[in-house]
Formats: C-alpha cells, sequence, structure tokens
C-alpha cells in the first residue's frame, strides 16, 4: 500500500520537474544572441550571448534556455562595449538641441571625458548640474583643467605664481577632484599654461595623485615650436614619475614635415619610462590633420602674452608687427606652407571656411604673413592643419599603451566646416586602420577603444563585456562600418552600428536613433 502511495508521489514529483524550467528559467530585460563577442580585454572574438538586466549585463554565455522581453539577433555582426572617447570638448553636451549627442553616438561612443587640454570648467559641481539639467545621450567624465584655473588665479600673464596664488591653485585641483575629478588635464602649448613651469604642473598634479587621478596632456611642443616634441613627452614623463600617478601624452603625434620619423623616439622614451615602473600612456586620433586655433598655430608665445587685446596691440605697433611677422613665417614653414592650412570656423567672415589659408591670402591681394594677421583682427579663426604623416600614425597606433580618442567638437549641421574627427574618429580607425590597411587587428582597436582607458582612468565597471558591468554595449556590422565625414563635408553620420546601449537602454535600435537620454556623470 505505501509503496504505491510513495510512487504516486514520485511521479507527481516528476510531473512538477518537467514543469518547472518554464516557471524558473533565467530571465533578461534585453538578450543580444549569437553575436562575435569582443570583450575590450583585447582577446579575440568568441561566439557568446549577453543577458541584460536593469543597468547591468546580468550574464555572457550561452543563454540559448533563457527568455527575454527583447532578443536581439547579433549573427554575423561584433558585440562589444561601449566607445570610451578619453579626450572630447564635448562640454555642448549640456546644449538641448545637440542633444543626445548624434554625432557620438552613431560612433558607438557611451562614455566621453571633458575639460581636455586644461580648458573647461573650474567648478565640476556646477558643470555637472548644467549637463544633466535637460539629460544626456552618452556618460560624462570630468576633468579637472589647469588652464582655465591658471587663467582664474594668475589670469593670462606670464609669470610664476606666487606661493598664495600656487596654494589656491592647489585648493582648486582638490575642489575638483573631490567632486569627482578623474585627473587633471593641461594644455602647455596654449596660453596661459604655456607660461607654467614644469614643477608648477608636479605640485597640482600631486594634489590630482592623492585622490586616485591621472595626468592628461596636450604636450608643451608637438613640433620644434620651443622644447621639441621629444622633450615634450620626457615632461609628460617627468610629471607622472615625480607626481606618482599615471601620465598621459594626449592625442599624440608629430606635427610638421620637420619632425616627421619622430615617432620612434617618443616610443622609445615612453618604453624606457614603462620599463622603469612609470605609467605612461597616450591617445589618438586616427587623422593625418590636427586642428586648433590659427593664433596657436601660427602666433609666437610672446605675442599672446597677456591675452587678445595684448595681440591686437602688437599687430598695431610697427615693430612689434614686424617682429611678429617672422614668427608666423617660421610657423608656418613648421606646418609646411599656408596651402596646408584650412578654416573651418571664422564668424566675421564665414565665406573663408573650408578653404586654404594660401586661396584667402591670394583672393585678398596679401601675402600669408598678413593675411593671417588680418584674420586675427577681425576675430578668432579656427583652422585644420594637414601636418602628420601616416606611417608615425601607423608606428603609434600600434603601441599596447595607445588609446583612442576623437578631440572632436559637439556641433551641428551648418556650423562652420569642423574637422571630421568629430563625426568619425571610431568607425575611421576600424574601416581604414584595421579593415583596410591592417595596421592593428580588431581585437586591438576595440581594446584600445574599451578595455584600455577604461583600466587607465580607472573607470569602474565599464569598458568591458562581464557580468556585473554596466550595459554599455555596441553592436556592430563590420562590413559597414564607415565614417562619411571628409574634410570638406564633414557633417555626414558615421555608419554601421546597428544597436547601442547606454545603461542598458537602446540609444540606436537596428540603426535608427531612439532619442533616449541615459547617459549620466561618472564620478571617480
Amino acid at each position: 500500500m505505501w509503496r504505491a502511495a510513495l510512487g504516486s508521489i514520485v511521479a507527481i514529483c516528476l510531473c512538477l520537474l518537467v514543469a518547472l524550467p518554464a516557471a524558473t528559467q533565467e530571465r533578461f530585460d534585453l538578450v543580444i544572441r549569437d553575436g562575435r563577442l569582443l570583450d575590450g580585454s583585447g582577446t579575440p572574438w568568441i561566439r557568446a550571448d549577453v543577458g541584460i538586466r536593469g543597468d547591468r549585463i546580468a550574464a555572457v554565455g550561452d543563454l540559448s534556455g533563457a527568455s527575454a522581453a527583447r532578443t536581439i539577433d547579433a549573427s554575423g555582426l561584433y558585440v562589444a562595449p561601449g566607445f570610451i572617447d578619453t579626450h572630447a570638448h564635448a562640454s555642448a553636451l549640456a546644449t538641448p538641441e545637440l542633444s543626445p549627442a548624434r554625432p557620438l553616438l552613431t560612433q558607438g561612443i557611451t562614455t566621453v571625458f571633458l575639460n581636455p587640454d586644461g580648458g573647461g570648467a573650474v567648478d565640476l559641481v556646477e558643470q555637472r548640474e548644467e549637463l544633466l539639467r535637460d539629460g544626456l545621450g552618452v556618460n560624462a567624465a570630468q576633468l579637472v583643467p589647469h588652464g582655465s584655473i591658471r587663467r582664474e588665479v594668475v589670469g593670462e600673464a606670464d609669470r610664476a605664481p606666487s606661493e598664495v596664488e600656487l596654494e589656491r591653485m592647489r585648493g582648486l585641483v582638490r575642489a575638483g577632484m573631490e567632486a569627482g575629478g578623474f585627473g587633471l588635464s593641461t594644455g602647455l602649448f596654449y596660453a596661459p599654461g604655456i607660461y607654467a613651469e614644469t614643477e608648477e604642473v608636479i605640485e597640482l598634479a600631486r594634489e590630482a595623485a592623492r585622490y586616485g587621478g591621472v595626468y592628461q596632456s596636450h604636450i608643451r611642443d608637438e613640433a620644434d615650436y620651443t622644447v621639441g616634441v621629444v622633450a615634450a613627452v620626457d615632461e609628460v614623463i617627468r610629471i607622472a614619475e615625480e607626481a606618482e600617478l599615471p601620465g598621459i601624452v594626449t592625442h599624440i603625434k608629430v606635427l610638421g614635415p620637420r619632425v616627421w620619423g619622430y615617432s620612434a623616439a617618443l616610443i622609445h622614451r615612453i618604453e624606457r619610462a614603462r620599463e622603469r615602473g612609470v605609467e605612461v600612456f597616450a591617445d589618438q586620433y586616427p587623422y593625418h590633420a590636427s586642428a586648433t586655433s590659427l593664433s596657436g598655430a601660427l602666433v609666437p608665445p610672446w605675442a599672446a602674452d597677456g591675452g587678445r587685446d595684448a595681440l591686437l596691440a602688437r599687430i598695431d605697433d610697427p615693430d612689434d608687427r614686424a617682429r611678429l611677422r617672422e614668427g608666423i613665417a617660421e610657423n608656418l614653414d613648421r606646418r609646411g606652407g599656408a596651402e596646408r592650412i584650412q578654416f573651418r570656423r571664422h564668424e566675421p567672415d564665414p565665406s573663408v571656411e573650408g578653404r586654404t589659408l594660401a586661396e584667402v591670402a591670394e583672393e585678398r591681394g596679401m601675402d600669408a604673413e598678413d593675411a593671417t594677421m588680418a584674420l586675427l583682427q577681425e576675430g578668432a579663426p579656427r583652422i585644420v592643419s594637414f601636418n602628420m604623416h601616416e606611417d608615425d600614425i601607423a608606428r603609434l597606433m600600434r603601441q599596447p599603451w595607445t588609446m583612442t580618442s576623437s578631440d572632436g567638437q559637439l556641433v551641428a549641421k551648418g556650423d562652420g566646416v569642423p574637422h571630421p574627427r568629430s563625426y568619425g574618429s571610431f568607425p575611421r580607425k576600424i574601416r581604414k586602420y584595421v579593415v583596410e590597411e591592417r595596421v592593428v587587428d580588431l581585437a586591438f582597436a576595440i581594446r584600445s577603444m574599451t578595455g584600455m582607458p577604461a583600466a587607465v582612468y580607472r573607470i569602474e565597471d565599464r569598458g568591458v563585456i562581464r557580468e556585473g558591468a554596466y550595459a554599455d554595449v555596441v553592436v556592430f556590422d563590420l562590413e559597414r562600418v564607415n565614417d562619411p565625414a571628409t574634410f570638406t563635408e564633414p557633417h555626414q553620420l558615421s555608419e554601421g552600428m546597428v544597436y547601442l546601449l547606454v545603461n542598458g537602454e537602446l540609444a540606436i535600435d537596428g540603426e535608427e536613433l531612439t532619442g533616449e537620454m541615459a547617459g549620466r556623470v561618472l564620478r571617480r
């Protein structure tokens, strides 16, 4: 009797067990199935599913038995962490009409670093509030800008700060780091950063180091303007070593025919520093042209001392003008001539935008030096400068310590003729330097855009595809990744990003921008 009863109980239990999987199987908000997964570490792709729950990656692997509210078929596509842009002039993220940052999202970018080159907001708390006021399309990480701090405390003067001023600068760096800044940025090529001695920067970098921050620098010279590009990289190494924090040579390059080939020397210096234990890295945008101001490119530092009003007074003074003319001529030669300089923005006279300095000078019946001074009197022209050699670009790109950046600005169609890097840096690296020219392989390139910057800048739980990480994820079609933006027609969105998630929300769905504003201001 009891055996019959026991058999009935066992049968019932077996029936219940058969029914259980449907009720207890793992369930996600979203599953990305059958993609070629590049996890951000540099490991070649593996085939895997990714399960997302809320704003986090909940599982990676074979999820064929799982269910989800939404399933994306990624067969034939690549799945990677969302790209991290380590150098972006994108403070305009706080401008509603530019949200949700279309030129960034269509590149696969989910996180940008703001306040590079020593510029940007001194008060990071106020900046964070502005960024969040109308929502963010991407995540934003803030740097503490040395140049802005120096300008606030010392002004534009070419002098060292007093001890009282230096202490005030230390305090502003501390305040920025306590507000969540990821490190100190400098622009030692530009006024007022150019007036800072190395010892001043070391003192301020030490403040960032106390909070676990990094030091990111637009170096003092990318050509042979003053100390030379090799000595300028040595300065970053010295600051990183003495302040005891990671140092990043941002948008690394050798600029101008006089220094082409010097990339080998830069690599040697960085490798030697790393061998003795100094954390030194670089980032790079994949173009042979840089972008800056006409003043920054051609005006010698002595003429910029004191700011714009002082420069205009020197242009009007016959003796100073003659000396300035000589300096402009030297810098034109350094950059390969007026035909290598193209205007991207000049508000008083938009007709010059997209044209070269040589063309504008000829039209005005002037030589390039006088045309430069006339344009500076009219306003503050912004330029693109075609000054890099492809051999140097490739050599620097191959280094395991080189990350990817854009140095781009958030711009809207009709806003001048900007550098195409604002629209195409990350897809261009994949298309041109991975697929077409095979300078680096895909896993190496993706690591430079994801896992490495996350590790260098100490961004927790981003830049990787693993359980527990934030769901910043890009799904792209390698055959269709493209950067249509050109130097003459730059206002063109990149192609090939099929899906993009920012903190678990779809910002791109089937190649269509959704308008989701899921970005956050990250804190160190």
